[in-house]
């Protein structure tokens, strides 16, 4: 059997009767982790000591003890893997249709991106779009380490993961054969709306050639962001929102994404900041790469510095962040595939109710807006 012809076992669907019942709701949250410094210090010595791999590839997945066996992952629709580098080396073309971030923790390089070149340097944070065949290379002579997010656990739930370890270039074939000149290939009515609240009819030639929304790789300097950010320490104490900026990726639109799945913020979190408890569905993982901190999650203290990487809030846990030293964090949150899944319930402050973002008046701080 291939891909295209399989053999499938015989079943039959269950029917189960839910009448007059709620749909459950019980969800498991899963245990915030701190992976240590000393901890990621030493897996980066191990993967540096191996002889080279075939494909060029050092990397570790950083997996949950609570994430099932054939989904390895760090949050539930997170995937985090190191990687590691050594002077001179490259990886093998590879390419999937997931979305990526990666983080430089150590070292710098460059990244090829469908023949595209970006060049990285320590702190600086790049998107990989989908289904781009990429390699990465070390021209220096330091170790190169990096850190990627990436969605592939959400495509291997639905078992839709597809990846090439050893992707080779083709061209791509018309995807839409030119039938101008046969008017029975395209539907002649168009666009048909149907009652008075918007809705409309759309033919089939828009199903299969829906409207491209161009995604790049784009490379967020560190020494660009750090001056920006710092600008806001001039916040004050009494600021009650959080020091920081997104990465935005503007192929994400509304949903705030640096990928389609994912957020990328860095906070700026000087000595003595004690955050407002809140939640949100969505889940998030911080690196701390300057300074030292706490935080209480769901009522646990853990307390975490620079270097540390932090599994920092399951999905609807509360929470909130303390800074003992000034902070500098990079925060993977899936906020924007929450959004657009109209599934983002936020509580920005225990003493109100939460709020449907996106789809519902969301919150405020103390800060004059911006223009």
């Amino acid at each position: 059997m291939n891909d295209l012809n399989k053999d499938f076992e015989k079943h039959e669907a269950n029917l189960v009767d839910v009448s007059s019942k709620t749909p459950q709701t019980r969800n498991d949250q899963w245990t915030p982790l701190v992976i240590t410094k000393e901890t990621i210090d030493a897996e980066i010595e191990r993967l540096a000591s191996l002889p080279t791999p075939e494909n060029g590839r050092r990397e570790t997945l950083i997996v949950h003890p609570m994430a099932r066996a054939d989904i390895p992952t760090m949050a539930p629709g997170i995937q985090v893997r190191l990687s590691v580098l050594k002077p001179g080396e490259s990886t093998a073309p590879f390419r999937h249709n997931a979305t990526e971030v990666n983080f430089c923790i150590q070292g710098s390089g460059y990244t090829e991106i469908d023949g595209k070149k970006i060049a990285f340097g320590l702190h600086d944070v790049w998107n990989h779009p989908s289904y781009r065949i990429y390699t990465h290379h070390n021209d220096t002579d330091e170790l190169q380490v990096r850190i990627t997010y990436s969605n592939a656990p959400l495509l291997q739930f639905m078992d839709v993961y597809f990846a090439e370890g050893d992707a080779v270039e083709k061209k791509q074939e018309e995807a839409i054969e030119q039938a101008a000149s046969d008017p029975r290939s395209v539907n002649p009515f168009g666009k048909i709306p149907v009652g008075d609240q918007g809705g409309h009819l759309v033919p089939y030639e828009t199903l299969v050639n829906p409207e491209c929304v161009e995604s790049n790789p784009l490379l967020f300097k560190w020494n660009d962001v750090k001056g920006e950010l710092d600008k806001l320490e001039a916040l004050g104490q009494d600021y009650k929102g959080r020091r920081l900026y997104m990465l935005s990726n503007p192929a994400t639109g509304r949903t705030n994404g640096i990928t389609p799945n994912f957020f990328a913020t860095i906070t700026n979190r000087p000595g003595n900041i004690i955050d407002r408890p809140h939640r949100h569905v969505s889940a998030s993982i911080n690196y701390y790469f300057q300074g030292s901190g706490y935080s209480y999650v769901a009522g646990n203290k853990y307390e975490w510095k620079a270097g540390d990487l932090m599994f920092s809030a399951p999905g609807w846990a509360v929470h909130n962040h303390a800074s003992n030293a000034d902070v500098y964090e990079l925060t993977i949150q899936d906020q924007p595939l929450n959004l657009l899944m109209e599934s983002l319930l936020w509580q920005e402050s225990m003493k109100k109710d939460a709020a449907l973002l996106g789809a519902q008046q969301g919150f405020a701080t103390n800060r004059a807006a911006s223009k």
